[in-house]
C-alpha cells in the first residue's frame, strides 16, 4: 500500500511516500504551493500507484491549505484515491504554527487558540513522520482556518 502526505502550510514544503506505513522518499521544496505540487505530483503519480493521500487542512498559510485542498481533491476525484485531513499541529512537536502578523495558532488539549508567543516559547520546525501507524486523520477533509472573518 502506497500513501502520500502533503504538509504545505510552510516553506519548505514536505510531501513524503509512504509504503506500508513506512516513508521510503521524501520531497521537499521551497516556494509557492501553486507551483510546487503540480510537479512534484506529476513526478510522483508517474513513478507510484497512490492508496490514500493524507493532508494538512489546519492551522497555517489560508492560500497554501486552499490550493492544496482545490488540488489535491481533484486529484482525488479524478484518480479515485481517499482524501484524508490531518492537523499540523501532528508534524512539529504541538508547538505553535504562525498565524498572522506576530500571532500563532496555539493548540492547548485540542482547542486552538491564536495569541501572541510567550518569551520562552519553542517553536519546532515541520517533519514527515518515519511511519504512519499513529497518524490521526479526518475524512472531512475542507479546510479549517481557525481564524474569525475580518
Amino acid at each position: 500500500m502506497t500513501e502520500i502526505l502533503v504538509i504545505t502550510i510552510s516553506n519548505p514544503l514536505l510531501i513524503g511516500i509512504y509504503e506500508n506505513k513506512k516513508l521510503i522518499k521524501t520531497y521537499q521544496n521551497d516556494g509557492m504551493t501553486s507551483d510546487i505540487l503540480p510537479m512534484l505530483f506529476d513526478e510522483i503519480l508517474k513513478s507510484y500507484s497512490i492508496d490514500n493521500i493524507y493532508y494538512v487542512n489546519t492551522p497555517g498559510s489560508y492560500m497554501a491549505i486552499k490550493v492544496a485542498y482545490v488540488f489535491l481533491k481533484t486529484i482525488s476525484i479524478i484518480k479515485n484515491i481517499p482524501l484524508k485531513a490531518c492537523s499540523g499541529f501532528q508534524f512539529n512537536e504541538n508547538s505553535p504554527i504562525k498565524a498572522l502578523g506576530k500571532k500563532y495558532f496555539i493548540n492547548e488539549n485540542g482547542v486552538v487558540k491564536v495569541d501572541f508567543l510567550e518569551n520562552n516559547c519553542k517553536i519546532h520546525d515541520f517533519k514527515l513522520p518515519n511511519v504512519l501507524n499513529d497518524l490521526k486523520y479526518t475524512l472531512e477533509t475542507l479546510p479549517i482556518y481557525n481564524l474569525p472573518a475580518v
